[in-house]
């Protein structure tokens, strides 16, 4: 493990430094509730629980806000290999899928565990100077343990060497 992954996981898993975080440049899944509950080098979980800020008008978490916790369990993982890389790397969502199972009616946690393959494709960018895409999938339970929802969100990597 690098330093920059070992110091960006410092970071992300502070229950005070990962709100700020949240509070200063998400303030819309801060206030939603969505919170990064663990993250490695391979997988993150984030929680969005059910309450009156995310719900909808049918008695269940608001797609939004799941497609939020959704995209940030994948997210958090292209910051972390993407963290003080040189050359640094752009990162963006260019296409994301859903499906929807159940309705959300309690705290629903979507995990990814596309972690290695992120960082390929990272590590691909670098080396090639090329653009990358990579598929990180995200699965969303609830306390239960049911399917709520799957997200299939596709990151592109580039380079910002010229």
């Amino acid at each position: 493990m690098s330093s920059g992954t070992y110091h960006f996981l410092r970071l992300i898993n502070h229950p005070l430094k990962s709100r700020l975080f949240l509070f200063s440049r998400l303030p819309s899944a801060y206030f939603s509730g969505v919170r990064i509950g663990i993250a490695n080098e391979s997988e993150c979980t984030v929680s969005v629980p059910y309450k009156w800020f995310s719900r909808n008008p049918f008695r269940s978490t608001y797609f939004a806000c799941l497609s939020m916790a959704a995209e940030m369990s994948t997210g958090v993982l292209a910051m972390l290999h993407t963290y003080q890389c040189s050359p640094s790397l752009s990162i963006l969502v260019i296409k994301m899928e859903s499906e929807f199972f159940k309705r959300a009616t309690d705290t629903t946690f979507f995990t990814c565990e596309n972690g290695t393959g992120i960082q390929m494709a990272v590590e691909a960018a670098i080396s090639s100077g090329v653009a990358q895409s990579f598929v990180a999938h995200s699965l969303g339970v609830n306390k239960k343990g049911e399917k709520i929802a799957s997200f299939s969100v596709t990151w592109s990597f580039k380079s910002r060497k010229k």
